[in-house]
């Protein structure tokens, strides 16, 4: 039986920050704006979507006094990310589960 799919991660933005956090675990505004090629208000607006969620979270510093923004996947991020993956390999299996 199929099973909704997270509706914050149908998103090919989010999805794609969730996949590259899932892997490297935390990373800079920049490098996740150069892997995605977003530009820098869509991927501000979708980061902000991920942390409201609880599924990231995100520390602003500053480095050699330039503004620095990290982002690291959360407990909540990985469960949620896990099950997106499962359910989506359920619509793959043709609903065998």
């Amino acid at each position: 039986m199929y099973r909704e799919l997270d509706p914050l991660l149908l998103s090919q933005l989010r999805l794609a920050v969730m996949s590259y956090l899932m892997v490297v675990r935390e990373a800079e505004f920049n490098t996740l704006k150069e892997k995605t090629g977003a530009t820098a208000g869509n991927l501000s607006v979708q980061i902000g979507k991920l942390q409201e969620a609880g599924y990231i979270t995100v520390e602003k510093t500053y480095k050699n006094n330039y503004p620095l923004t990290i982002c690291r996947i959360a407990g909540k991020g990985i469960e949620a990310f896990e099950a997106f993956y499962a359910d989506l390999k359920i619509y793959y299996d043709g609903g065998k589960k």
